[in-house]
């Protein structure tokens, strides 16, 4: 692999990061609320938090703009390296969206879970495989109540479409997007494992 694609690759993930760390909920929300989403609910600053807090117009708010700055950095990464690397430039930039609205520089690295960020990048970079592994992750959430078990379903189907039909390198960078979940979630999940979770959106 040449300097060109090792640096494109890691330009795309920087980007992703750069926007990912503009949390919509944790910029916005005070200013219209006048309450952060780290002071109520699970203190997360994610559009289900928000939802179920403050209001569905401001969950929806927090939603669309964590999806906006998911796309971003994914045209930006494809317009500038997609004819050298190809549309794999957009999962780099999707995974450096969801480190950035995880682990925000400016925030002390606390952000919230990733969600919105993963199915934002997955959907753009696989429009069938990742609109059916986010559906998954919706069904489990309907079925079981629980939000941290929908959230991991959603990058474990796709990292195992991944490595059968979109090759080994979207596979690892869908595999880096399930652990970097599993990380944000395992408080949850361990509430869900031990009885102590409650059945709804957190």
């Amino acid at each position: 692999m040449n300097t060109t694609l090792i640096t494109g690759r890691a330009i795309s993930l920087l980007l992703g990061y750069c926007f990912g760390c503009l949390l919509t909920a944790a910029i916005v929300i005070p200013k219209l609320t006048g309450r952060s989403p780290y002071k109520y609910g699970s203190h997360n600053p994610g559009a289900a938090n928000v939802a179920a807090n403050a209001g569905l117009p401001y969950g929806a708010l927090v939603l669309v703009g964590d999806v906006v700055k998911s796309v971003i950095p994914c045209v930006i990464a494809y317009s500038l390296f997609g004819d050298c690397i190809g549309r794999i430039v957009i999962m780099y930039a999707g995974l450096g969206a969801v480190l950035g609205h995880n682990y925000p520089f400016w925030h002390r690295f606390k952000g919230g879970k990733g969600v919105a960020a993963t199915c934002t990048s997955i959907i753009f970079y696989a429009p069938l495989a990742g609109t059916l592994s986010s559906a998954a992750g919706l069904l489990c959430i309907l079925v079981t109540g629980f939000l941290p078990l929908g959230a991991i379903v959603i990058p474990a189907v796709f990292t195992v479409v991944a490595f059968l039909t979109l090759g080994a390198e979207c596979g690892l960078l869908s595999l880096a997007s399930l652990i970097l979940m599993l990380i944000a979630h395992r408080e949850g999940l361990r509430k869900v494992r031990d009885g102590e979770e409650l059945k709804k959106f957190r």
